[in-house]
């Protein structure tokens, strides 16, 4: 990765973060922890990877983005505002009546949203079907795929797996968001699966484990073209990575923050995004 564009794509991976908390600060609460953990994967595909165009939101051949785990909702938002899909001031009205950013993704709501999602597990099946369909009208796309680590417990997502490894969709890239907490507590506690590169690959998929909140190491994983099996992706990512106060909070799966808290945090976002060269 060129030093110019390591840059960009830093510089990016903040703005996402201070729009998540700007939305949490506005709505009171919301999943702070699995967003934050996202900003980075998030910030490679709409800076760099992805074909898509705010202009041309229905492209047929545009690449496209499921985030299964629709509770990460403020951090598409924030990617999809900074790409310019909507007002970024429409950021601040996140779950509230009458906004275009309920609290889990929506299609039929938000402008760049390509599958409405929320309940878990039902969004691995989704992206299954739009990357096969686009395959067999042989389109030029991909299809990436956020799935959360503690999402994996359901079954149904297992099921998504084995079809898209038997029906070669290797158009489709799966993205394991691997952050170690769920709703509940940690992963291993709730329900542990052990090692997840083993299991996608026993599974037929092309598998690989990558430090998910290093910029290069993503920008370079999802440059591998797909032979005949699909990529599967673990992203090792911290739950609420960038602010360290949410980092070092066990309990950071959805939080319900005080304004001094948000402008304690946003403080500490704008001060390390200025001093970025």
């Amino acid at each position: 990765m060129l030093p110019e564009k390591k840059l960009e794509l830093r510089k990016l991976a903040y703005k996402i973060r201070i729009g998540i908390t700007e939305e949490i600060k506005a709505r009171g609460f919301g999943h702070i922890g699995g967003s934050l953990s996202i900003a980075d994967v998030l910030a490679v595909l709409y800076g760099d990877v992805m074909r898509c165009d705010p202009k041309k939101p229905g492209m047929p051949e545009r690449d496209k983005l499921v985030c299964s785990k629709g509770h990460a909702g403020p951090a598409v938002y924030a990617a999809l505002a900074l790409k310019g899909y909507f007002s970024y001031d429409e950021l601040k009205t996140l779950n509230q009546p009458g906004t275009n950013l309920p609290s889990h993704c929506d299609r039929r709501k938000t402008p760049g949203i390509d599958m409405t999602t929320g309940s878990l597990g039902q969004g691995t099946s989704l992206a299954v079907g739009m990357a096969l369909g686009d395959k067999i009208k042989g389109r030029d796309c991909r299809t990436f795929l956020i799935v959360g680590d503690g999402e994996i417990n359901e079954g149904q997502a297992w099921e998504a797996a084995m079809f898209t490894a038997a029906k070669k969709v290797n158009n489709l890239v799966w993205l394991i968001d691997n952050n170690k907490k769920q709703l509940d507590g940690y992963t291993k506690d709730i329900l542990d699966t052990f090692n997840l590169e083993d299991k996608f690959r026993a599974f037929g998929f092309e598998a690989f484990t990558i430090d998910g909140n290093d910029l290069e190491q993503i920008s370079t994983a999802l440059s591998k073209k797909a032979g005949d099996k699909p990529i599967a992706i673990v992203l090792d990512t911290v739950k609420g990575k960038g602010i360290k106060e949410v980092e070092e909070t066990a309990a950071n799966h959805s939080m319900t923050p005080k304004p001094e808290d948000c402008d304690r945090w946003l403080e500490q976002l704008h001060k390390e995004l200025s001093a970025l060269a």
